[in-house]
C-alpha cells in the first residue's frame, strides 16, 4: 500500500478512469488520500455498453469522495470495427474511449491518466491493454502487484462500499464473437441481468447466442435458483425481452470465459 501511495505522489495531477467498480474506486480513494482532492479528477465514459448501475455507482463514489467528475459520451456503436465483434473488439472499444479521455486530459493540461487494471487482469485475454500502452495510460495497481483479493481487503479497511461489488465487464462481452453488436441486443442483456439481480443474485451474466440466453450464476446460487422455482418466472420474463430459448449454465459463472468466447 505504501508503495502505491509513493507512486501516486510522484504525479502533480491525475485523471482517473472511473468505471464504478472496486478497482477504479479504490484507486480514486487512494489517489485522493495521497494527493488531495484538488489534484485528482475522475472521468467516466457513458455508452450503451455500460450498465446504468455502473454509471450511477461511479457518480456516487465521486460525489462521496468530493472528487470532480467528468462524464463523457463515447460512441463505440458508430464504429464498424467494434460492432463487427471480432476478438479485437475490446481494443477498438478502449481506443475509442481513450481518444476522448486523452483529449480532455490535454484540455485540462498536466494530468496523468490512470486506470484500475490490477495484477489478476494480466492473466485474462485483454486486447484493450494494448490501447492503454498506446495512449500512455498508467496502471499503478498492476505495477505494484495488487491482486483483486488484496484490493477487496484494502477497500473494506477503507470503508469503501465497493469492496464486495461483483466483477464487472461491459455488456458487449456477453455477445459471442462474430455476432454483430447492436443497441437492441445490449438492452435485452441489460434488462435480463437487472431482472436476475432484482431477485437477489449478485454475480450474474446473461450470455447471448443468437436468440438463446445462457444464464451464468455463482455455483452456490444455482441450487437456490432451482429450489425457489425462479426458472418459470425467468423464462417468461426473458421471452418478453425477446429471447426464444433460455438456459442455465451448470458450470456457473466463470470470469475466464469472457476471454475465451
Amino acid at each position: 500500500m505504501q508503495r502505491l501511495i509513493s507512486l501516486l505522489k510522484g504525479w502533480k495531477r491525475v485523471l482517473i478512469a472511473l468505471s464504478g467498480g472496486k478497482d477504479s474506486s479504490f484507486l480514486l480513494k487512494t489517489a485522493k488520500d495521497a494527493l488531495g482532492e484538488d489534484r485528482v479528477y475522475a472521468i467516466t465514459a457513458i455508452s450503451p455498453i455500460f450498465t446504468r448501475d455502473e454509471i450511477e455507482n461511479a457518480k456516487t463514489i465521486a460525489r462521496e469522495l468530493n472528487i470532480r467528475h467528468i462524464l463523457v459520451e463515447t460512441h463505440q456503436l458508430d464504429s464498424p470495427l467494434f460492432i463487427s465483434n471480432t476478438p479485437k473488439r475490446c481494443y477498438y472499444c478502449k481506443r475509442q474511449i481513450l481518444e476522448e479521455i486523452k483529449r480532455i486530459a490535454n484540455d485540462l493540461g498536466g494530468f496523468k491518466i490512470l486506470d484500475g487494471t490490477n495484477m489478476d487482469d494480466m492473466s485474462d485475454y485483454r486486447p484493450g491493454l494494448k490501447a492503454l500502452e498506446e495512449f500512455n495510460v498508467y496502471s499503478p495497481l498492476k505495477d505494484v502487484g495488487l491482486t483483486e483479493k488484496e484490493i477487496r481487503s484494502l477497500s473494506k479497511e477503507m470503508g469503501l462500499n465497493t469492496w464486495n461489488r461483483p466483477s464487472m465487464a461491459c455488456l458487449a462481452t456477453r455477445i459471442s464473437y462474430g455476432e454483430p453488436i447492436t443497441v437492441d441486443k445490449l438492452k435485452m442483456i441489460a434488462e435480463a441481468e437487472e431482472y436476475l439481480m432484482e431477485m437477489g443474485f449478485r454475480q450474474v451474466r446473461v450470455r447471448m447466442h443468437g436468440k438463446v440466453a445462457r444464464i451464468e450464476l455463482e455455483m452456490e446460487d444455482i441450487k437456490r435458483f432451482i429450489d425457489n422455482h425462479y426458472h418459470n418466472r425467468t423464462v417468461m420474463k426473458f421471452k418478453e425481452l425477446g429471447f426464444d430459448h433460455i438456459t442455465l449454465d451448470l458450470e456457473g459463472y466463470r470470469r475466464p470465459y469472457e476471454k475465451k468466447r
